[in-house]
């Protein structure tokens, strides 16, 4: 019986030492994704000193002659172009920054957003906005004497018909 008292003793020992039967590990949760907001601003985003409706008629001129640029639509009301460029579909906006310690002169701000109004932030917009940016002083000039030259011609179209009815 001391034998066998023995026998369970030790099993009961070896039994406290033997590990714990192990469950089975489930994997970690993936963490959950990050959600990256729509960027604030764009690359290509730039100011120039001019007029608004000076440059929103510049930058329709330079849209309609660029390779690559498909215009879609414009609303002079709401400042934008509507167009497409390596197949995606933007607006191109302009819009008066307000005088201010840092603003002196009238001074217009060009960017590109989506059609839904979210900016962009690409290679394509920014070449694009590079493009505007480099050709819009020489295109704002073109576009003022093109207006001068039909006020000057209405006048004189006035002045004519003047001289004709009094005769």
């Amino acid at each position: 019986m001391r034998a066998l008292v023995s026998i369970f003793c030790i099993a009961l020992a070896i039994a406290g030492c033997a590990p714990p039967p192990r469950t089975p590990e489930l994997p970690p949760e993936p963490p959950p994704p990050i959600e990256v907001p729509a960027p604030t601003t764009t690359r290509g985003r730039f100011a120039i000193e001019a007029d608004k409706n000076d440059t929103w008629n510049a930058v329709g001129q330079i849209l309609v002659r660029t390779p690559g640029v498909t215009y879609e639509g414009r609303a002079q009301m709401l400042d934008l172009y509507s167009i497409r460029y390596r197949g995606e579909p933007w607006m191109i906006l302009t819009r008066s920054l307000t005088l201010s310690d840092s603003i002196k002169k009238t001074t217009t701000e060009v960017t590109a957003t989506t059609p839904k109004g979210a900016p962009v932030d690409n290679d394509a917009v920014a070449e694009l906005l590079a493009l505007l940016e480099r050709e819009l002083p020489a295109e704002i000039e073109s576009v003022k004497a093109q207006f001068a030259a039909e006020k000057k011609a209405k006048e004189k179209a006035k002045k004519q018909k003047k001289k004709k009815s009094k005769k």
